[in-house]
């Protein structure tokens, strides 16, 4: 059978400006690197806290429609049975839209989520043993970017 969606949490995740890393060279590279500094956030749902200062989204930018983006980012959760664990996340993520919204987006201009395929696929290191679940399934979601602040429904595969 198909498998089912069960929704986990929702992030809500800060950014500053952008830095332009330039265009890659070599035997790997594929695009312009852009770096967005992660400054903050809140994570709710089935976990509950802060996204932490201090992550960064690896982008590679491959065309004036989509980029490759790597998010790696902490959180610190707040539930009571597990106050202060924290979790790593790595979210990689496909977002791809047409070149006039891309470069709205690259300017800090709004554009309409709906019109931006932003779909991701985040794993997750615990430092708590009661949140093994996090790493023991698959996780999707859906993404939103706004000029300052990422928005990502994640969902367990079940």
């Amino acid at each position: 059978p198909a498998p089912a969606l069960e929704h986990a949490f929702d992030l809500t995740v800060f950014v500053a400006a952008p830095i332009e890393a330039g265009q890659t060279f070599g035997l790997n590279s594929r695009g312009r690197r852009r770096i967005i500094p992660i400054t903050g956030g809140t994570v709710s749902g089935q976990v509950n806290g802060a996204v932490l200062p201090g992550g960064a989204d690896f982008q590679l930018v491959v065309s004036e429609t989509s980029a490759d983006l790597d998010a790696r980012y902490l959180l610190r959760l707040q539930d009571a049975d597990w106050a202060g664990a924290h979790v790593f996340v790595q979210n990689r993520a496909l977002r791809r839209g047409s070149a006039e919204d891309i470069a709205k987006l690259v300017r800090g201009e709004p554009v309409d989520p709906a019109a931006i395929y932003f779909r991701c696929a985040p794993s997750f290191e615990v430092s708590h043993p009661a949140l093994a679940w996090m790493t023991e399934s698959l996780f999707v979601g859906t993404g939103a970017r706004f000029p300052d602040r990422v928005e990502i429904s994640v969902y367990r595969v079940a």
